[in-house]
C-alpha cells in the first residue's frame, strides 16, 4: 500500500507562510477596496443631493414653474454637466423635461427620485428623477480591484519567496545537527554533539541526545564485557570439572570416585545456577511481571529470611533487627529471592559485631520501601552506581567467587522492576543501604 510522503518542514512552513501572506495581503486590499467604494458612494450621494437643492429651487419658482418644456432654467442647469440626467413627469407620467427621454444605461446610473409641489396652473405635482453617470467611478473601482488583485498575488509571492528563504536559514542548524547525527555509529558512540552555537529552541534535544548517547555508550561496553564476564564465569567450573575428569580417568587408582563426582556435582549446580540467573534475566528483560498475591504481613516475609540466614548471620557476628511492617499485593517467592539476595550481601560486608537492619517504610498510598542497611566501608560513588549491573563486583579479587556469581544484586534490580518499582542504594558515613520500592496497595501496620 503506497503513503503519501510528508512534506518536509521546510515546505511546510514555506506554503503555511505563503497562504498566511496571501490571506492578509487579500484581505488588507479587500478593505481598502470596500472603504474606496463606500467613500466613492457616499461622494456620490453628496453630489446628488447639492443638486437636488438646486432642481428644487428651480421648479418650485413659479415663474420657472410656468412651462418647463420650452426654454428653462434646467436646460442651463445640465451645461458643462455632461453626466448628469434630469427626467421630469407630470403627476399623471406625462414627460415634461425633456421633450425626448434621453436613452441610458441604468447600470452606469446613480440616480434621485422626488417630488416637487410646483406652483403652476392647477397646482400640479412634478416628478423629478435626478442621475449621476457613474461610470467614471465603475472603471475606478474595476482598475483599483485588479490592481489590488495583482499586488495581493506578488505580495504574497514576494513575502513566501523571502519566507522559503528565512526558513532555509532558520533550519541551519537542525541540518548540521543531523549531519552529526549521521556521524555516529556504534564504533563512536563517546562523542557528543556540539551544542555550542544552537538555538535556544534545539538545546534540551541536544542534552537529551547526548544523555542518550551516554546510556547506549555505557550499553555497548557493558554488552562488551557481559561475553568476557560469561566466557570467565563458566570457564572456571568447566575448566574444574575437564582437569577433574581428565585425571581421574588417567590415574584411577589414586582417585576417590565419590569424591570426584561429588566436586563435579558442585560445578555442575554452579553452572546450573549461572544459566539459571541469566534466563531469570531474560526473562526479565522481556517484561514479564510478578505474580502477586495478598500478603498480610511482609515483616513476616522477612523474618522467614531471616530464619535462613541465621547461622551466617551468627558466624559473622552480627544481629538482625526488622522496622516497620504492611500488608500488601506482592510475589512472595521473588520477594524472598530479593531480600535473600540483599541479606546475604550485607552479612558479607558488614562489620564484626554490628546490625544489620531491615526497614519497611509506606511512602505513598501504593509504593513502599524495604531498604537492608549494614555498617561497614563506605562504598564509591562511582561503584554505587554500578553495584546493580550484571557480574560486576566491587571487590577486583573476587572474594567468595565460588559462591557468588556477582548476578545476585542484578536480580534484585529485576524484581523490583517486575514489582512495578526500582532498587535504591546509598552509602554515607560507613553505613550502606540497599532496597527496593515496590509497588502495590499498602496498608501500614504496627511495628
Amino acid at each position: 500500500m503506497n503513503t503519501l510522503r510528508p512534506q518536509s518542514l521546510r515546505q511546510r512552513l514555506s506554503w503555511w507562510l505563503a497562504a498566511q501572506s496571501l490571506a492578509g495581503l487579500g484581505a488588507v486590499c479587500l478593505v481598502v477596496y470596500l472603504v474606496t467604494a463606500m467613500n466613492l458612494s457616499e461622494r456620490q450621494r453628496e453630489t446628488l443631493a447639492q443638486k437636488e437643492t438646486i432642481v428644487r429651487h428651480l421648479l418650485s419658482n413659479g415663474e420657472h414653474a410656468q412651462d418647463i418644456s420650452r426654454e428653462h432654467p434646467l436646460s442651463d442647469f445640465l451645461i458643462g454637466h455632461e453626466n448628469f440626467r434630469l427626467v421630469v413627469r407630470a403627476q399623471d407620467g406625462r414627460l415634461l423635461f425633456p421633450l425626448i427621454e434621453p436613452a441610458t444605461d441604468v447600470a452606469r446610473l446613480a440616480s434621485r427620485v422626488f417630488e416637487i409641489a410646483a406652483q403652476a396652473d392647477g397646482d400640479q405635482a412634478l416628478k423629478v428623477t435626478l442621475s449621476m453617470d457613474v461610470a467614471d467611478d465603475l472603471q475606478h473601482l474595476r482598475r483599483l480591484a485588479l490592481t489590488l488583485a495583482v499586488a495581493a498575488v506578488v505580495g504574497a509571492l514576494v513575502v513566501s519567496l523571502g519566507g522559503l528563504s528565512i526558513v532555509h536559514y532558520g533550519l541551519a542548524p537542525v541540518r548540521r545537527l543531523a549531519a552529526q547525527v549521521q556521524s555516529l555509529s556504534a564504533d563512536n558512540l563517546h562523542q557528543r554533539l556540539d551544542s555550542s552555537g544552537q538555538p535556544t529552541e534545539l538545546a534540551p534535544l541536544v542534552e537529551q541526545f547526548n544523555g542518550l548517547l551516554g546510556r547506549l555508550d555505557q550499553a555497548y561496553t557493558q554488552l562488551e564485557g557481559f561475553n568476557a564476564d560469561v566466557a570467565h564465569e563458566l570457564c572456571t567450573p568447566l575448566a574444574t570439572l575437564l582437569a577433574s575428569n581428565e585425571l581421574a580417568l588417567r590415574r584411577p587408582a589414586s582417585f576417590d570416585l565419590p569424591e570426584v563426582l561429588s566436586s563435579n556435582l558442585e560445578e555442575l549446580h554452579r553452572l546450573t545456577g549461572i544459566v539459571n540467573d541469566m534466563l531469570f534475566l531474560s526473562q526479565a528483560d522481556r517484561g514479564v511481571v510478578a505474580r502477586r498475591t495478598f500478603t498480610p504481613s511482609l515483616a513476616a516475609v522477612v523474618e522467614q529470611v531471616a530464619d535462613y540466614h541465621e547461622a551466617a548471620l551468627s558466624e559473622a557476628g552480627l544481629e538482625l533487627k526488622i522496622s516497620g511492617d504492611v500488608a500488601g499485593s506482592f510475589d512472595v517467592p521473588l520477594l524472598q529471592r530479593a531480600l535473600s539476595n540483599l541479606i546475604g550481601n550485607a552479612t558479607q560486608h558488614a562489620q564484626k559485631n554490628t546490625c544489620v537492619t531491615v526497614d519497611i517504610t509506606v511512602i505513598a498510598t501504593d509504593r513502599v520501601h524495604v531498604a537492608v542497611s549494614n555498617t561497614g566501608q563506605t562504598i564509591p560513588p562511582d561503584i554505587l552506581e554500578r553495584i546493580f549491573d550484571r557480574f560486576f563486583r566491587a571487590s577486583a579479587s573476587r572474594s567468595h567467587s565460588e559462591k557468588n556469581h556477582g548476578l545476585g544484586l542484578a536480580i534484585t534490580a529485576a524484581i523490583a522492576r517486575m514489582h512495578g518499582g526500582r532498587p535504591t542504594a546509598s552509602s554515607r558515613h560507613g553505613v550502606t543501604t540497599i532496597g527496593l520500592e515496590l509497588t502495590c496497595n499498602a496498608t501500614r501496620q504496627a511495628a
